[in-house]
């Protein structure tokens, strides 16, 4: 891998979900790629959505100890994008020339502010460019 790759929440919620075995594989060995080589970037939204997941939707809520681990283990590695004033500016810029969800454009937003040249969703259009981001669905 040549450059910095983004890896939306729905990856890391595959990863943890064991009710698409295919998908989770192929989610898993993403993000262990992309953190081996130091090319894995994400935001503090997606640690959030990640979040949110495992302790009130999941089917098996992850314990608080465990959460411990996953963010130490999983997360810590990768470069983060911090949430700022600039981002939510690039946000809504994106959100009205894109047409995107706010939080789709937040995503987007804080790939570009990564530096990133791969966007990892399943949630956006495979192959779409926003600059110099191209969105990249894992599992097609």
């Amino acid at each position: 891998m040549s450059g910095k790759a983004f890896i939306d929440s729905n990856i890391f919620i595959y990863a943890y979900d064991t009710q698409d075995p295919r998908k989770q594989t192929a989610a898993f060995d993403l993000i262990r790629e992309n953190t081996v080589d130091g090319s894995g970037v994400v935001s503090y939204q997606v640690v959030h959505e990640f979040f949110n997941f495992a302790f009130v939707k999941a089917a098996s809520k992850v314990q608080p100890d465990d959460a411990q681990v996953l963010l130490e283990d999983v997360f810590r590695p990768l470069q983060m994008v911090p949430s700022s004033f600039s981002l939510v500016s690039i946000a809504i810029r994106l959100r009205d020339r894109y047409r995107l969800s706010w939080y789709d454009s937040l995503i987007v937003a804080a790939a570009q502010q990564g530096g990133c040249d791969i966007l990892y969703s399943e949630d956006l259009q495979h192959g779409q460019q926003f600059g110099t981001v191209t969105v990249r669905n894992p599992f097609l």
